[in-house]
């Protein structure tokens, strides 16, 4: 995992829904936990594009619901600046669910957009995404 170039804004706090943009059975992800993330004492941990999070499944396939997985966030609405100057933002909150820990998507196809960020921070991701913007 690569660190981050830009100054991405982090739009999504502990407990927001997220929906998913890949063939891996859940439709809906609650985000439980930002991994590597540090706050100051009493602040809610939150996530932004190619932060890897721990999500609950609040819907999909009966398998995979109401489990724990990893996910990388792809898309935030809220804009951020990357460093040629130029702001960023995309229309949905959007996440990849992840078979494991080291950045490996479980799903085949993404649907939509992902950003350049978290394509330079994980390749895997990257080899399985259509459109990076």
């Amino acid at each position: 995992m690569k660190a981050v170039k830009s100054r991405i804004t982090r739009a999504l706090p502990s407990q927001a829904y997220v929906s998913t943009c890949d063939n891996s059975g859940a439709k809906l992800l609650k985000i439980v936990s930002v991994k590597g993330h540090k706050t100051v004492k009493g602040r809610i941990p939150a996530a932004g594009v190619g932060d890897m999070v721990l999500a609950s499944v609040k819907k999909g396939k009966l398998e995979i619901r109401k489990t724990v997985v990893p996910a990388i966030i792809v898309r935030q609405k809220k804009e951020y600046r990357r460093p040629d100057g130029t702001r960023i933002k995309f229309e949905d909150n959007a996440a990849v669910v992840l078979k494991d820990l080291k950045g490996n998507p479980k799903g085949t196809i993404f649907k939509g957009p992902i950003a350049k960020e978290v394509a330079e921070r994980w390749p895997a991701v990257a080899k399985v995404a259509s459109m990076i913007v």
